[in-house]
């Protein structure tokens, strides 16, 4: 079977029967490209589950490989291939995983689609060892299906340069997927792999709402999209911060009883060790790389340019959501009043006025600081009016990231018990968290950036007011 890229042909014999001609433009096969350009082919009018407006979308028979620097070899089945031959998915290739991380690892360049593609990978070696524990024998192909494509759809909807716009108050990055998954060539493939049954699934999956027995490889605290971002992370940074023991992890997957009719992902006894190792590993790159100063200062500086240039009308929030890293830096270039993406693209950040980890910060501090932008916005104004700079040249950081360290899943014990492991830990088996409040607490600074030298040797009271 083949994938043929086609279009409509007109005239007389486009009128007979029930059918349209077509002509093919490109033509391939999973056994190399083919050509025949110009042959015409009989289409049916109407559509169903293995056609779409782009053609058939299921033809494609054997897996594709695509060769990863972490994983190796990622074999991508038809229904993966088809969704990936969207704009939408592709587009992710041009919007980097770890913002602006690279301004400091220079090798932090990999991209959304490169992690889209470990996520899928490392689905379907979950599900491969749940298959042949007998855990999935009541799990149709639908269902099965369903979750491999969450993971390869899982930041379909992210802004560019990370997370950083959802700090600065835009609409999550999971409901600008949720949106997409509906929308264009995307909507189209995947309501002909499986209808609206099967966007409403993958959805409720990425949103963390699905009540599926496998919704804990999409979301939870052992989905296997941390498993793969702290690895390629930590690979691409050059840095040996991010290591897991991810073979043991997945050997360790079960699906467990948790309350009557329903199951949830959890873990073998024997595992416990390797979900440790993924629990320091996300405190280890948090401190070391996600929250590296200067990576900081970069994002807080282009929170403030998007912000700014948004409300001064020269972007919308609708272009920002559908922009690249690329188009988004040519947009802000051009149009940003502050000056301060052209900073961030040349590499002139704000310096540290202030750096204290939140173990030396007073737990009182106001939460407006972390979850509201527009009161945060007005705190750094009357605190560069104290130390005497321009508008926009103090930048307040006090990230946050309360489940960084959360644990909440089952474990089959060695003695065919089902417990439940929390954040309380259990006693000789995991202990981290019982120390991860105050590892958070390291690994969180709050920071005062100025875009002139500028000393604060204590916590100044802009910062403390309540609101």
């Amino acid at each position: 079977m083949y994938f043929a890229i086609i279009k409509p042909k007109y005239g007389p014999s486009a009128a007979a029967g029930n059918t349209l001609q077509y002509i093919v433009l490109r033509r391939w096969h999973p056994a190399g490209y083919t050509g025949e350009p110009g042959r015409t082919v009989a289409r049916p009018q109407h559509r169903d589950a293995t056609t779409s407006c782009r053609g058939p979308v299921l033809s494609r028979q054997a897996p594709e490989i695509i060769r990863d620097p972490l994983w190796d070899n990622i074999r991508l089945e038809p229904a993966a291939v088809a969704a990936l031959d969207t704009p939408a998915v592709q587009r992710l290739r041009h919007v980097r995983q770890l913002g602006h991380a690279f301004l400091v690892y220079p090798g932090a360049t990999h991209s959304r689609f490169e992690h889209a593609l470990g996520a899928y990978h490392l689905t379907r070696r979950a599900l491969a060892t749940l298959d042949e524990r007998g855990d999935l024998a009541d799990i149709g192909e639908a269902d099965r299906l369903a979750v491999r494509l969450a993971a390869l759809l899982h930041d379909i909807g992210h802004y560019p340069f990370s997370h950083a716009l959802e700090e600065a108050g835009f609409t999550h990055h999971e409901q600008l997927g949720a949106a997409r998954l509906r929308a264009g060539a995307l909507g189209e493939v995947l309501r002909a792999l499986g209808g609206e049954a099967l966007i409403t699934s993958i959805s409720a999956m990425i949103q963390g709402t699905s009540t599926s027995p496998l919704a804990g490889l999409i979301s939870g605290s052992i989905d296997l999209d941390k498993i793969d971002y702290l690895s390629r992370d930590a690979r691409m940074c050059g840095v040996p911060y991010g290591q897991v023991d991810v073979d043991r992890l997945l050997a360790s997957l079960c699906l467990l009883p948790t309350e009557v009719n329903r199951r949830e992902v959890g873990v073998l006894e024997k595992g416990t060790s390797a979900l440790e190792s993924l629990l320091f590993a996300k405190y280890q790159m948090y401190r070391n790389v996600y929250w590296h100063h200067a990576v900081r200062s970069a994002t807080c500086m282009f929170k403030r340019a998007v912000r700014t240039t948004v409300r001064a009308g020269a972007i919308d929030a609708a272009a920002v959501a559908d922009a690249t890293d690329g188009t988004l830096t040519t947009l802000l270039l051009e149009h940003d009043p502050t000056g301060l993406a052209c900073a961030v693209h040349e590499r002139r950040l704000y310096k540290r006025a202030l750096d204290l980890p939140a173990t030396a910060v007073p737990e009182q501090m106001p939460a407006w600081l972390w979850n509201d932008p527009e009161r945060l916005e007005a705190a750094e104004e009357a605190l560069a009016i104290s130390l005497e700079l321009p508008r926009g040249g103090v930048l307040i950081d006090f990230p946050e990231r309360a489940n960084m360290l959360q644990v909440d899943l089952p474990l089959l014990t060695r003695a065919g018990v089902v417990e439940r492991l929390t954040d309380a830990g259990r006693t000789g088996q995991l202990g981290l968290p019982h120390v991860a409040d105050e590892l958070y607490r390291t690994a969180r600074r709050l920071r005062v950036f100025t875009s002139e030298p500028r000393r604060l040797d204590a916590i100044p009271a802009e910062l403390r007011e309540q609101p």
